[in-house]
Formats: C-alpha cells, structure tokens, sequence
C-alpha cells in the first residue's frame, strides 16, 4: 500500500508505537532513516521522506539512526497479503538464502522469474531483493555490536558476509562508521560460550500462552518448556546444540541463547525462533477484524497478543500433525518422542532431557516405521510425507505457495484436509489457514453437547478473514485439542 506522508507524520510527531516497524522516516537534512518511536526531535515536515521498508531507505541513500535502532524495530508486516511470492521470498531472505545464492535461485524457489521478483520488491518494499538482504545483514551486524562481545570477524560471519573486507565496506556505508567505532567501547571477547540476543515482538504479545500451547506438545528429548523459557535442540549444517527461547521481562518479544557452536548461524536461528513465536503479527488488524464476532471478541479480551505458535522445522511439524490424527495431544507427543528416540540423532553433549535432533526427512524416508507401534495407515503417510520432503517435491520451509503445499499434502496417502490446514497454519504461518472440520473448533461454537457442523463454521469463519488462523487458536484456548 502507498504511503500516507501526512499519517506518517502525524504518527512521528505523536511517537505512536503502534506504527513502529510500519514505516520509516528519512531525513533530508542530516541524511539519516529513524523509526516512528525515535526519541529524538521530530524533524520539520518538509524534510521528511517516508519509505515502506528500511532497505528502501537505506537503498536511497540514509544511514540508520544510532539511538532509535531501526535494527531492533518488530518485523514490518506492511507486504503481508500484498504478494505472495514476496512473502515467501522474504521469510527465505531472512533466513539467509541470498547469503549463498543468486536472486533468480530465490526467485525459482517462489515459482516466479528473477525480473519479476525484482519488480514484485520494488512494487510492495520500495528496495530490491537485494538490497533487503544487504540490510538485513548490516543491522543483524549492527545488533551483534550492541549486545555482544563477539569477536568482529565472528560477527561478520555470523550476519553473513562472504569476507571480513565486505562487512567493513557495508558497514561504513550503512553508518558511516566502522564496526569498532560502532561497538560504543564494548570490549570484544572470543571466551564468551553463549550467545543471547533480544527479538522483539510488536506489542501487545501473549507469550505465556504460546508457552502453554508449545509445553503441551514438546517432544520428549528434542525440546521442553520450563517456567517461561522454551529450549530445543537444533543442527544447521554439521553443527548442533541446543538454544533456549525466554520471554523477555522489559519488553514485547524474547530473548534468544545460542551455544557458541551455532553463533555462525545465528541469522537463520533467529528467523525460525521469530518464526516459532510469531513475533512479525501485527495485533491490531487481527484484533479489528475478529473482535465484530462476539464469541471472539470475549476470547480477545482475554487474550489481546494472540500469536500462532509456529514450527522450527516444517517437516517436524508435518510429521508431529500426523502422529496426532484421531489420537490425544499426549498421545502425538508419546509417539512423536518414540520416533525420535529410534531414528533421532544424538547430540555430542547432552542438555539435561534435551539430548537428541529430531530425524530429517531423507532419514525416515529410508527408516521402519512399524516397529515403533504404529498402524500401518500412519506408518504408509509418514514414509510417503518423508520422501516427498527428501525429494524435494514438498516444501515445508517456506518456498512453496500454500495452496500448492495443501495440493501435494492431500494427494499424499493417510493425510486429509484437517492435517493439510493445520501444517500451513503452524508450519507455513499462513494467518488465514483454519480447519473447518476440527472438533475442538466445532465445540467452542456449538450449543453444549452438540458440536457446530463444519460448513456451518466454515460458514461463519467467512467474516474473519485472512485471519482465520487466529481465530482457531483463540477457539482452542487453551490448546488441548490440537
């Protein structure tokens, strides 16, 4: 959507938090981009621009501002609904994949030609695919800096610059300061063994009850919950360990613990952790659109911050979905853990219960499946799930449109539309993906003891959209159902 500038900056001059991340604010006279919420002096109208993204500013000459952060801001949701190949592409930016590959290796795995994608970017984002990764690099950097004792070529690694060369360039140019002068006398260290870092969340966030929804389901010795810290096991590439995810005590959002062993993946970890709580939901369209219901709006009230508790591994949540058809959530879990105990690999250092990763999809594609006390229905889904992942015919990361997943999930045997709509709303993040035909959903709407048809809901589920997904987990509350 275009901008406004007059909103725009009624918003700056009012320092409203609820645009924060919406838009940024160059400024002509000091050649600086801030954030809504800058604290410092709001700058004359006549010297403003306003662009949709930072990477739009950044790509037209402004260098980040020092004290607001533009780094630290909640991920703009401005683009979501706007294109769908840019959604994709950029949930694979943030994870890095214009750190290895080209922009037409991008644009192939979003079925759309690398002309069209940089067309599509420049439409909705202002910047060029591009030019949001290089961004992208340079305030993860920025963030390193600010909170870490990293090392400066540990940094640069870790936000994925191919040299150390290239970090300095892009980093002068982004601030017009090098990476030591950004440091703010912060001395670096190689001893530090953990790596903790701030992930915000736009406000207001309900992260207990994504903890409560994450602890009913964690696997046994992949991940666990205790009190208000998530931790799993992790491996990216030929490393593994095990981060810990903590709800953050000063603001909106959480606070992510890498072992020294993944700091050089430490962009791809914070992607699937914001991935995992949601933390890029902007609450108030939500809130706007579903709180017309009544029977929603009570449960808002309740629940202002309502995320949708998101997957690591998109393949792990598809397998865990169809360990828990027609069985209870313990049920799923008990086989779940099982499963992993078989074909799980076991971690170098165990980490109290957490001691092995979960098993990729080319290791169950070739595993026995039976053995593990499974019927043969579920055994014969699982092994066709695994090897359309190992293939490469099913993508559950992200570069396959939805629609397109949910076609290849059903044609899969043993896995029907209730499994298919759960995988995108939790594994994909697609805010409008909602299983109409779910009990638990059905209940929460019927007269007691009876439970609402599924077209009726499917019905009356019509009005909220595209945010049919939060709807569901507002309906299953406290998460025992699915």
């Amino acid at each position: 959507m275009p901008l406004d500038p007059d909103l725009c900056y009624r918003a700056l001059a009012s320092r409203d938090a609820r645009f924060d991340g919406r838009f940024f604010t160059a400024v002509e006279s000091t050649g600086i981009y801030c954030r809504p919420v800058c604290p410092a002096r709001t700058p004359l109208r006549r010297n403003c621009r306003f662009y949709p993204s930072a990477a739009a500013a950044a790509q037209a000459g402004f260098r980040p501002c020092r004290r607001c952060r533009p780094e630290a801001a909640p991920g703009s949701p401005a683009w979501h609904g706007s294109s769908a190949a840019v959604t994709r592409a950029l949930r694979l930016v943030g994870e890095g994949a214009l750190d290895t590959s080209s922009v037409e290796q991008l644009a192939a795995r979003v079925g759309a030609g690398g002309r069209h994608l940089r067309r599509l970017f420049e439409q909705h984002l202002g910047a060029s695919p591009l030019a949001v990764a290089q961004t992208r690099r340079v305030h993860f950097a920025k963030k390193l800096l600010d909170e870490t004792s990293l090392p400066i070529t540990q940094i640069a690694h870790a936000a994925g610059f191919a040299s150390l060369r290239r970090f300095n360039d892009a980093m002068r140019s982004a601030f017009a300061a090098s990476p030591r002068e950004l440091r703010r006398g912060r001395r670096a260290s190689s001893k530090e063994v953990l790596l903790t870092l701030r992930l915000a969340a736009r406000p207001p966030f309900d992260g207990r009850a994504l903890l409560a929804y994450l602890a009913l389901r964690a696997l046994p010795g992949v991940e666990e919950v205790s009190g208000d810290v998530y931790r799993r096991s992790v491996r990216v590439g030929d490393e593994s360990g095990v981060i810990a995810v903590a709800l953050d005590a000063e603001a909106a959002g959480v606070r992510l613990t890498l072992p020294a062993q993944l700091v050089p993946a430490a962009v791809h970890l914070a992607a699937r952790v914001r991935r995992i709580f949601d933390l890029d939901a902007d609450p108030a369209p939500i809130r706007a659109r579903l709180r017309r219901d009544p029977a929603l709006a009570a449960r808002l009230r309740r629940s202002p911050g309502v995320r949708v508790p998101g997957a690591y591994s998109g393949f792990e949540l598809a397998v865990r979905a169809v360990l828990g058809q027609q069985v209870t959530v313990v049920g799923a879990r008990t086989l779940a853990g099982r499963l992993a105990r078989a074909h799980g690999t076991k971690l170098a250092s165990t980490d109290g219960t957490i001691e092995r990763v979960f098993p990729s999809a080319a290791t169950l594609a070739r595993a026995e499946l039976a053995p593990l006390g499974l019927t043969r229905t579920r055994a014969t889904a699982l092994g066709a799930l695994a090897r359309a992942v190992a293939a490469g015919d099913l993508d559950l990361e992200g570069g396959q449109a939805p629609e397109e997943v949910r076609r290849r999930l059903l044609a899969l045997p043993g896995i029907g539309p209730w499994t298919a709509d759960y995988v995108l709303l939790r594994a994909l993040g697609e805010p409008d993906a909602f299983p109409a035909g779910d009990l638990g959903l059905r209940r929460a709407l019927g007269p007691p003891g009876q439970p609402l048809a599924p077209r009726d809901l499917d019905e009356r589920a019509k009005s909220w959209q595209p945010w049919r997904g939060y709807a569901a987990l507002l309906l299953w509350g406290g998460a025992s159902e699915a």
